[in-house]
């Protein structure tokens, strides 16, 4: 959100694919992913967004009393006591995965880092939020702060005092996402995913759930009976494969 005179706001979404770059004042907007751009007295903040589909949003409204209409009412989680965030993550029935990814309930987590904090807490990404009990919540409390103050302390010293250009949600340094197939930093099993629609979700068994695969709905439709559960399955499917 931007404050300018008059109780003027801008009120931006990045989406998925959003990009902000910081140009000299006046530079023109690229023909295929140039959406936006906000001329300051020292620059030109400008909007990208690759891809076909345009889901990065940005509206403008008058007056700070306009600005509820995009506060979804979700709990900002870094300093929230652990009884604020076991109310806001029991208000509803969801898997974890869902839950914390859900602006309702949660501000600001999101698809990459969801799967972080679910691999930090050691908790399955489809266990339901009413299973858990206390020392779980308490774990996965902690876990969040932990996750979002460390990747916001990161990323800042990687800026350092330049604008934050080759932002990506993959960032190589995190331990489950965007690393399906590669070793858990943890205990070095193959990271598993989940995929659904254009999101997946990326875990490790031996760390999450007790070296159970969570079954992914298409790989099951195909695979039926054949496909494994266990992560000894996997890997005897695999050496099956290559004989």
């Amino acid at each position: 959100m931007f404050e300018l005179e008059g109780e003027l706001f801008l009120v931006l979404h990045l989406m998925i694919a959003g990009r902000l770059h910081f140009r000299e004042r006046g530079a023109k907007l690229a023909k295929k992913f140039g959406l936006f751009a906000l001329d300051v007295s020292h620059g030109s903040l400008v909007l990208t967004e690759a891809g076909s589909k345009r889901r990065a949003s940005l509206y403008v409204v008058q007056g700070e009393s306009a600005l509820t209409e995009f506060d979804r009412g979700g709990l900002e989680p870094i300093g929230s006591s652990v009884d604020e965030f076991e109310a806001a993550l029991r208000r509803e029935s969801h898997t974890l995965k869902r839950a914390l990814t859900d602006p309702s309930l949660f501000s600001g987590i999101g698809n990459a880092y969801s799967d972080e904090i679910l691999h930090r807490a050691r908790l399955s990404p489809l266990a339901l939020t009413g299973s858990l009990d206390r020392e779980a919540v308490a774990r996965l409390h902690a876990a969040t702060n932990a996750v979002l103050v460390e990747w916001t302390e990161r990323l800042r010293s990687q800026t350092g005092e330049g604008f934050p250009e080759k932002v990506t949600g993959f960032p190589p340094e995190m331990a489950v996402h965007g690393r399906y197939g590669k070793p858990c930093p943890v205990c070095g099993s193959p990271v598993q995913r989940i995929v659904h629609a254009s999101n997946e979700i990326n875990y490790c068994p031996r760390c999450q759930t007790g070296g159970r695969l969570l079954a992914d709905r298409s790989l099951s439709r195909l695979l039926k009976q054949d496909f494994p559960r266990t992560l000894e399955e996997l890997e005897e499917h695999k050496r099956q494969r290559s004989e």
